[in-house]
């Protein structure tokens, strides 16, 4: 991301965290519905991102497209149009992630988002057919929302199914396991902390796991939210994920390596 996008997405995380718990689900989704109409109308992104046109005459002409819209998802919105932006795509990736912050900001009482962004994520890693049918180019956006409604239906939180249904009808590129990282990732910077996944070959004791978050949460400054995944094939050690950082302790990766070295 270019360095007026971090600089005009920095002041609207700050605008979001002044809003903490007053924007209701409805503005958030309508975010992400400005996304979309931004996307497919090239007139009104060339609009926002042109230089030289003026930020209160940008400010205005979201004003204008979308009055219909929530009182706090206008003023999010102004926010973010009263910003340079390096590119269209940028913008538009700036305001799916400010709407993904703004549900985060005022979900619902008990909601786990992280959690439940990780164990729909951990359902589709270990189903490729699934993947597929969600990730595919041929298939339509309405056929994998309709496919995520009827996985997640009474499962999940309205706000999960929101950001889901976001981010894997609108992929940009990217793979559907790494659409949701990146969602929870987000759910948890806004919420303070840090997701980290530690995969082994048995389960960790409490002291095990304590040490682990004590540790990790001194190297990163920030509380860690760790998450244990058991793979019996690692044989020993650990793979730690955090953010796109992966660290393989594991003895089946250092079998690997050995076996590397002497074929070479």
């Amino acid at each position: 991301m270019g360095s007026a996008s971090r600089q005009a997405l920095a002041a609207a995380k700050a605008e979001v965290s002044a809003f903490y718990g007053s924007v209701p689900l409805e503005a958030a989704q309508q975010l992400f519905e400005a996304a979309r109409v931004i996307d497919g109308q090239a007139q009104l992104r060339s609009a926002l991102v042109d230089p030289s046109v003026e930020a209160g005459t940008k400010r205005a002409l979201v004003a204008r497209v979308f009055g219909r819209f929530d009182t706090s998802a206008i003023r999010l919105l102004t926010v973010i149009a009263g910003h340079r932006w390096s590119s269209a795509d940028e913008l538009i990736a700036g305001i799916e992630e400010v709407g993904i912050r703004a549900i985060v900001s005022s979900v619902t009482p008990g909601v786990s988002l992280d959690t439940e962004l990780h164990s729909f994520g951990a359902v589709v890693a270990s189903d490729a057919q699934l993947e597929l049918a969600l990730g595919s180019k041929l298939a339509s956006a309405d056929s994998k929302l309709a496919l995520v409604q009827r996985l997640l239906e009474g499962k999940a939180s309205a706000e999960s199914l929101a950001i889901l249904r976001q981010v894997i009808a609108h992929p940009r590129g990217r793979r559907v396991p790494e659409l949701i990282r990146f969602a929870a990732g987000l759910v948890a910077d806004q919420g303070g902390y840090i997701l980290a996944t530690v995969s082994v070959a048995g389960p960790l004791s409490s002291h095990q796991l304590d040490r682990l978050r004590t540790a990790l949460t001194r190297q990163y400054g920030r509380p860690v939210s760790v998450t244990v995944v058991i793979e019996p094939d690692l044989l020993g050690g650990m793979r730690l994920h955090v953010g796109d950082e992966v660290i393989d302790g594991t003895v089946s990766a250092r079998l690997s390596d050995l076996k590397r070295q002497l074929a070479s």
